[in-house]
């Protein structure tokens, strides 16, 4: 069972391949052309979110986790959550890790919990502020088809209110949403009377959406894009927070459809944006699918995960 979990992403990494050739020729057809110092600065700045998701995943939980085994492990899960539905990728591999490390279950759903909790905060937190300090970088009309707003808004408060009510009325289900609330809510408590691990959590879930929105803005600078790159950061973390809510996996399709309205919506020429998302996507997604998953079989081969 172990040895086919372990060649298991391989054949994902195939499927997944042959179903998006058509990005991934156009997207490296686009990087030939780009200024690669500015490319550089784009793969640096990935690099570093594997840092900074390590950090924040320390920051998630008061025991010490093992430092090089569990930064191997988010780059091994940037490449499970592309080919699961978002999210759920890494936070299985996490999930794993943390117990595999001597963490029990409760303690272990709970740190992934507090991760999404503060990453999540920290994007809303980010865009929040660049909205005020440029508020009129993105044209927000344009980001969504007209009369599209309030039947979303409207889907997503009865989804909110079917949820509670769910919880209100099914025993079964409230006792254990309940147990893992408590137990959660007990993990942040404890994870902020340290100030080391608090900074790790808040600072570490700033630096990740930060970093990513450096890399699009290095590459949109890298292919000429005529939009400063405040702006640009400004359109991914619009993009970003829009598109959370579509499970696909890793966004494949739907972070690329958001991130070139969003690009446009900053006043991008279409064309272009579409060639600057294709490249970012192809530095920041497909280059390290195929040695992350490899990474993956292996830390399953090694019962590292």
């Amino acid at each position: 069972m172990r040895r086919i979990l372990t060649l298991l992403p391989l054949p994902l990494v195939a499927a997944v391949a042959v179903q998006h050739r058509a990005v991934l020729v156009a997207g490296f057809g686009h990087l030939a052309s780009a200024q690669w110092p500015w490319l550089l600065v784009a793969a640096g700045a990935t690099c570093l979110t594997w840092v900074a998701a390590a950090v924040t995943r320390q920051g998630a939980v008061v025991d010490r986790l093992p430092a090089l085994r569990l930064l191997v492990t988010q780059f091994a899960a940037g490449s499970a959550n592309h080919l699961l539905p978002s999210g759920l990728g890494a936070g299985a591999v996490n999930l794993r890790f943390m117990t595999v490390c001597g963490l029990p279950p409760a303690r272990s759903s709970a740190a992934v919990a507090l991760y999404l909790l503060a990453e999540s905060v920290a994007r809303v937190g980010l865009l929040a502020a660049l909205l005020v300090a440029f508020p009129h970088a993105l044209r927000v009309d344009s980001l969504l088809p007209n009369g599209t707003a309030l039947p979303l808004l409207a889907a997503l408060s009865g989804a909110a209110v079917l949820a509670l009510t769910l919880l209100a009325l099914v025993r079964r289900l409230r006792t254990p949403v309940l147990t893992f609330v408590r137990t959660a809510l007990g993990e942040a408590r404890t994870v902020h009377t340290r100030p080391a691990r608090a900074f790790a959590l808040w600072g570490g879930s700033l630096a990740f959406p930060a970093l990513q929105a450096a890399g699009l803005a290095a590459v949109g600078t890298a292919l000429g894009l005529p939009v400063p790159p405040w702006h640009m950061a400004l359109a991914y973390l619009a993009a970003t927070v829009a598109v959370a809510l579509i499970p696909t996996p890793g966004g494949l399709g739907s972070v690329e459809a958001a991130l070139i309205v969003a690009l446009v919506a900053a006043g991008a020429p279409a064309a272009l944006a579409t060639a600057v998302v294709l490249a970012y996507r192809i530095i920041t997604v497909w280059v390290p699918l195929l040695p992350g998953a490899l990474t993956l079989g292996a830390l399953v081969r090694l019962k590292v995960i």
